[in-house]
C-alpha cells in the first residue's frame, strides 16, 4: 500500500521533508517558550541595571523601571545640552568644529 501526505504521521512528514529532527511536543514548546520569555526578561533586567551604574543618581536606589527612564531621559538631555554649550563656545573662540559632530 503506497501512503499517501494525508496519512503520514508527524514524525514522517517531517523526515518526507528532510528534516530529521522530531517534531516538538506542546510542554516542549512551552517549556521553549518559557526558557525565551525568562531569558527576554533577563536581558531586560540587565540592561536597566546597567544603566543604573551609567547615569548619575542611579546608584544605589530600588529599580523602579520608570524612574531610571526618566532619569536616563534627563541625563541624556542634560549631556546633549552641555554638548551643544561646547560647540558653541569653541566657535566663539575661533576653533573650528567638526560638522558631523554638530549633528
Amino acid at each position: 500500500m503506497s501512503s499517501s501526505p494525508n496519512n503520514t504521521t508527524g514524525a514522517d512528514a517531517a523526515n518526507a521533508n528532510g528534516d530529521d529532527k522530531p517534531r516538538l511536543t506542546e510542554e516542549e514548546k512551552k517549556q521553549n517558550h518559557i526558557a525565551s520569555e525568562q531569558k527576554r526578561r533577563q536581558a531586560i533586567r540587565e540592561g536597566f541595571d546597567r544603566l543604573t551604574e551609567l547615569v548619575p543618581g542611579l546608584e544605589g536606589q530600588g529599580r523602579s523601571e520608570g524612574l531610571v527612564l526618566k532619569k536616563t531621559v534627563d541625563y541624556m538631555r542634560q549631556q546633549l545640552d552641555e554638548r551643544q554649550s561646547m560647540i558653541e563656545r569653541v566657535e566663539q573662540t575661533g576653533g573650528a568644529v567638526d560638522p558631523e559632530l554638530k549633528s
